[in-house]
């Protein structure tokens, strides 16, 4: 529908041409379902007011009955050996963009919360008319972000047995309750374009059952279409095309009964079924002729067809060529006959092949076809099968080349600190891998290897063992990661590595896994929880320079850089910097580094920009011996001696309540961790633990002795010891103060120094370390503003006990005491531990500060910003 004075700026194509504009068929990774507010299905055109489905990798929002008539037009990310290209152009989407939308060539509004309207890149991000995005030039060069962005043309990634959904490594869900094969719901959810069960029908209409073939009638999936009782056999014909989106000449279909026993029957009894069919105008259904309950669309047997073929390489001046087939045409003479219509008539036609392509939307499906198969008696078969299939089925001629099968898998979740062969025989007792065609090709000391197959079936049976095999009692986890091709980086691409906790910050992470997934390529976006940093770090091994972004918490920022400090060796670019998104509860670190207190929902595309804009600065790394063992005047009753091991530190190190805080606070999200999503719920925990303790005293400094720089420093009387790198600890105190001392150097985070306070209680610190950021006033706030357990140092009222200063420290535990890392408890058995600098500094990106604002930040060079994407 369109106003008449509109029409001038509509060019749509329905769902059943849309199949045929595709360029590269690329499958779309439906996440699960949701409430996606003013947003349109793309087939229908129709608002989503019911649970829908959305690719995570591009902007199409669809109904779930709507799913099988959807075409495979996502973004191509990747080359996979088919379409192979260096120069990309705009990938559309048509409507669903923000209402102040404006039109990159008329500068007009193009955008609309009434209908679908307007387009938009899904690379670059400019959005128009349709009818003016003909004016732009077809090349896209990315926009804003094209120097984050990794190229797609620069990736390689052959998947001929993998769904995009293990390629992009995206988690499956319960809710994708049907694959690529089983496209559609079930029959009694089928309900056509109305995603409403239709009320009983009046007196004068009923309600058909409508397939589309023999394949929707072996699941019971049809449509229900509501008709006339007396109208004529082309009225419901024409309805019944209509209601699977088939806009061919209805005079080359026919509708044939369907007997009720033959729902289940086999393929004979569903060709022969019904074969006098509904073709005549004197068949019209009065009240009293019999009614069926099904009836299946059939193509009418055609003595030749106009074909379309498409060429298998993108660099050919036109985009298919049409042939006409008929019964002696075999695909030999197929071949033959468009080869020169392609330019490649110069060329031997035994070195070319006719390639079948299922365009289905949630994958693609390609077939080589055999030189003396018949191409018409082909066509008859498939439309007998499904019109939906044949409507998204093409024909490619492509080289006959042999594909050199290459698949990189990792391996995750092994015993760390083996041998490249103690690790191949490992996965060979587990797994029974194959020497022929399985290879170690990395070996990381953290417990994980990257396999290379040679072999597609192998690869993919050995991706769908290892998901559900596990190595002493530890499940393995299993990834499809793609080559970078780094020689073929522009010169000025610096692509970001990006790592969510799709856990942190009260589930916005996974929010913003999916909006990154759509700004950038998804290949540079993983999810920590699915096999942690390793497998980001590997892929970009060779990647000469590039940035990284870490979303969650202040924990989650120190695996991040731990896993960097144990890959740095492998890496091309040693020392890239690293940004912070804050999704955790304090984010002491991301407050220093002005990435703000916490994720409170700003536009993901603007948090990319201020990334690309944030300035280099240095921070010192601490390492932590922790060495537990029997010795003189050590208590080891309480816990049994621990071996030595080594933890790092970016923040700062508590002893003490600080950590018994911390301790408390991760086992009541261990116990219950379905509350723990939102940071106002642990806030509140925090609280409630506090006040608890606040009465609690241990005489720390009894317990621990502590040595600075190799001289022994007595302590003060104290209940909590901590250790700190940068001005903000427990949500934003500053525990060292700003009040000058001569006996201190002014601290920095890059000063090769720790600062070493003391606290002598909740009432002095905190009631717990993270929780205090929202609720703190100011400096100059009376103690009565506070709650009780707030503490001194979270108010402002005074600072900790300025202890010590130094690079080294050696802290003997004479008893079993809560420790905390950057936020991350446990209790430590009594001995020693050592803390000294962690080698080279680390390079971390500080947001700038705050310019004038002249103008909105856009995405596209010129382009409006879009709406943020994560809702």
């Amino acid at each position: 529908m369109s106003h008449e004075k509109c029409l001038r700026h509509v060019k749509t194509a329905c769902a059943g041409v849309a199949p045929s504009l595709v360029r590269v068929p690329v499958a779309h990774c439906f996440g699960p379902r949701g409430l996606y507010k003013r947003k349109f299905c793309a087939v229908c055109r129709k608002g989503l007011e019911a649970p829908a489905l959305r690719c995570e990798v591009c902007e199409l929002h669809i109904h779930a009955d709507c799913v099988p008539f959807a075409c495979s037009d996502c973004r191509q990310c990747h080359q996979d050996g088919h379409h192979d290209h260096d120069t990309y152009h705009h990938h559309w989407r048509e409507g669903n963009l923000p209402l102040g939308a404006r039109c990159e060539v008329c500068r007009k509004t193009c955008g609309s919360s009434d209908v679908l309207a307007g387009v938009r890149c899904e690379w670059c991000g400019i959005q128009a008319h349709s009818l003016c995005s003909a004016v732009l030039a077809p090349e896209c060069t990315f926009g804003r972000l094209r120097s984050m962005v990794l190229p797609p043309a620069c990736v390689r990634l052959l998947s001929r047995n993998f769904s995009k959904m293990h390629c992009f490594r995206i988690a499956e869900t319960a809710a994708l309750e049907l694959g690529d094969g089983d496209d559609g719901v079930d029959g009694s959810a089928a309900l056509g374009p109305g995603r409403d069960m239709p009320a009983t029908p009046e007196s004068s209409k009923q309600t058909l059952k409508i397939f589309d073939g023999n394949d929707t009638v072996r699941r019971n999936h049809f449509h229900l279409v509501t008709v006339p009782r007396l109208a004529r056999s082309e009225e419901v014909l024409e309805a019944a095309l209509r209601a699977y989106y088939v806009s061919e000449d209805p005079g080359d279909f026919e509708l044939q009964e369907l007997p009720l026993p033959s729902l289940a029957g086999d393929d004979q009894t569903l060709g022969k079924a019904g074969s006098g069919g509904l073709a005549e105008e004197d068949s019209g259904r009065g009240s009293g002729s019999h009614e069926p309950e099904a009836w299946v669309i059939r193509a009418r047997p055609r003595a030749q067809e106009v074909l379309k073929i498409y060429p298998g390489w993108l660099k050919v001046g036109v985009a298919y060529v049409s042939i006409r087939v008929t019964s002696q045409s075999t695909v030999r003479t197929v071949v033959l006959e468009v080869l020169p219509l392609l330019g490649r008539q110069a060329e031997d036609p035994e070195s070319f092949q006719l390639v079948e392509v299922l365009m289905g939307s949630r994958q693609v499906q390609r077939m080589v076809l055999a030189d003396e198969e018949p191409l018409l008696e082909r066509l008859w078969d498939i439309r007998q099968t499904s019109l939906r299939q044949a409507s998204q089925t093409r024909f490619y001629v492509v080289e006959s080349r042999a594909m050199a099968p290459h698949v990189s898998l990792f391996v995750g979740g092994l015993p760390p600190g083996l041998s490249p062969q103690e690790y191949g025989d490992l996965l060979h007792e587990a797994m029974t891998t194959k020497a022929a065609t399985v290879s170690v090709s990395h070996v990381y000391s953290q417990g994980a290897v990257v396999l290379d197959v040679t072999c597609f079936a192998e690869a993919e049976r050995l991706y769908m063992l290892g998901r559900d095999t596990a190595v002493h009692g530890q499940p393995l986890t299993t990834l499809v990661l793609p080559d970078v091709l780094h020689t073929k980086l522009p010169s000025d691409c610096c692509p970001l590595l990006v790592f969510v906790n799709p856990k942190s910050g009260g589930l916005k992470g996974r929010d913003l896994l999916c909006s990154f997934r759509k700004l950038l390529n998804p290949h540079q976006v993983f999810d920590l929880t699915n096999g942690g940093p390793l497998p980001g770090f590997h892929l970009f091994a060779q990647v000469p320079c590039f940035r990284v972004l870490v979303c969650g918490g202040d924990g989650t920022v120190g695996w991040v850089l731990t896993a960097l400090e144990e890959t740095r060796h492998h890496l091309a670019c040693q020392e890239p910097s690293v940004a912070i998104l804050p999704l955790g509860t304090g984010n002491d670190l991301g407050r220093v580094l002005r990435w703000g207190a916490g994720y409170s929902g700003e536009d993901p595309f603007s948090m990319l920009v201020s990334v690309d804009e944030a300035d280099a600065v240095l921070m010192d790394r601490w390492t932590i011996l922790l060495d537990a063992h029997k010795a003189a005047g050590i208590d080891n009753n309480v816990v049994d001696a621990e071996p030595p091991k080594i933890v790092q530190m970016s923040n700062y190190c508590g002893i003490g309540i600080d950590a018994e805080l911390s301790l408390d606070f991760h086992q009541a999200r261990e116990e219950e961790p379905g509350k723990f999503t939102s940071r106002f719920h642990n806030k509140g925990v925090y609280v409630r633990v506090g006040l608890q303790k606040i009465s609690h005293s241990r005489g720390l400094h009894k317990e621990i002795r502590l040595q600075v720089e190799q001289r022994e420093v007595e302590l003060p009387s104290i209940e909590g010891l901590i250790f700190i790198n940068i001005p903000s600890w427990g949500s934003g105190a500053d525990l060292w103060g700003s009040d000058s001392d001569s006996r201190f150097e002014k601290p920095r985070m890059d000063d090769g120094l720790l600062e070493v306070v003391g606290v002598t209680g909740v009432v002095h610190m905190v009631s717990a370390r993270p929780w205090a950021g929202s609720c703190a006033t100011p400096r100059r706030a009376k103690p009565a503003s506070h709650p009780p357990c707030q503490g001194q140092v979270q108010g402002g009222l005074r600072s900790g006990i300025r202890i010590a200063q130094g690079s080294y420290f050696r802290v003997t535990l004479l008893k079993a005491t809560p420790v905390q890392v950057d936020g991350e408890p446990w209790v430590q058995a009594p001995g020693h531990m050592i803390i000294s600098a962690a080698g080279p500094k680390v390079h971390m990106l500080r947001k700038a500060k705050q310019k004038p604002r002249k103008a909105a930040v856009t995405r596209g060079d010129a382009a409006p910003a879009p709406e943020g994407i994560a809702k």
